[in-house]
């Protein structure tokens, strides 16, 4: 397992009864995951939350907060900031279980030495991924996520971490159109990120299914990976994936390639556990 551990301003304090309990920055949040079975402590640290949020049976919920908390605030990773807020959907507009992730394409592109290094981030949400890897060098991050949204906070994120300057492009597109645009340009990409969700619709109504969709998605990135690239990097949060389901299709797809896949995770600070957060899949020529 890959653990983001990395963290100075996120903590996962304490995890049990399908909750997690998180220090983003000063403030203190309690969140639901349904991945989290075992039981709660009676540590009394579960009391100082600052936001909780209710999940509502029939779906959704809402936060109750102790005090009235800033509309945003930010954390930094290593030499990057990013916008931190609570969202109606329990998000904060970061994964930090995915530092480790961010890791690899810092290290992947810096090693690759290439001037000429372009990247692909699909799925892209707030774009902590894109900042990454327009820090390390890429000359140029394509950024791709169906809502606009998204988009406005990708480019927040993008000022937090002083980049206005580099070359990110925003596109608020479906991904599969976008994809095949860009292999009728014959435009090419040196590293492919992407995210993609277990079920979602594009800003035309397209329906998306990664059980359905998942080798489609692969097939078209291939095309677009130039001759020397350096990885394809995949993340996700769908339950019925396995990192071995993965390894099979990615192995298929790209044969004679490196392949790699496992779970992602968080150090729990209580009692030393690691929480399980999602897979990944990455494919490299060696």
């Amino acid at each position: 397992m890959n653990i983001s551990n990395n963290w100075q301003d996120y903590e996962c304090l304490a995890t049990g009864n399908k909750e997690k309990l998180e220090r983003w920055g000063n403030i203190i949040l309690n969140r639901p995951d349904p991945s989290i079975v075992w039981d709660k402590s009676d540590n009394p640290i579960w009391k100082k939350w600052d936001g909780y949020y209710h999940r509502s049976n029939e779906g959704g919920g809402y936060w109750e907060f102790k005090k009235k908390l800033p509309s945003f605030w930010t954390v930094n990773y290593r030499d990057l900031t990013f916008k931190v807020s609570p969202t109606n959907f329990k998000h904060t507009g970061i994964f930090p279980e995915q530092a480790t992730n961010w890791d690899y394409i810092m290290e992947q592109i810096k090693n690759a030495h290439n001037e000429e290094f372009r990247a692909l981030n699909l799925f892209a949400y707030t774009g902590c991924a894109t900042m990454a890897a327009s820090r390390a060098g890429a000359k140029e991050v394509v950024h791709v996520d169906a809502a606009k949204g998204m988009i406005d906070w990708a480019k927040e994120n993008m000022r937090l971490s002083h980049l206005e300057n580099n070359t990110i492009r925003y596109i608020c597109e479906d991904v599969l159109k976008f994809l095949d645009r860009e292999i009728r340009r014959g435009r090419t990409y040196h590293a492919i990120i992407m995210d993609p969700p277990s079920y979602g619709r594009g800003p035309n109504k397209e329906v998306w299914r990664l059980e359905d969709n998942l080798q489609e998605l692969l097939n078209k990135s291939k095309q677009l990976l130039a001759d020397n690239y350096s990885f394809l990097l995949i993340n996700s949060y769908t339950t019925g994936l396995s990192p071995t389901s993965l390894k099979n299709i990615l192995s298929l797809t790209f044969p004679n390639s490196h392949i790699e896949t496992g779970e992602i995770g968080l150090p729990v600070t209580e009692n030393n556990l690691t929480l399980p957060c999602g897979i990944y899949g990455k494919v490299s020529k060696h």
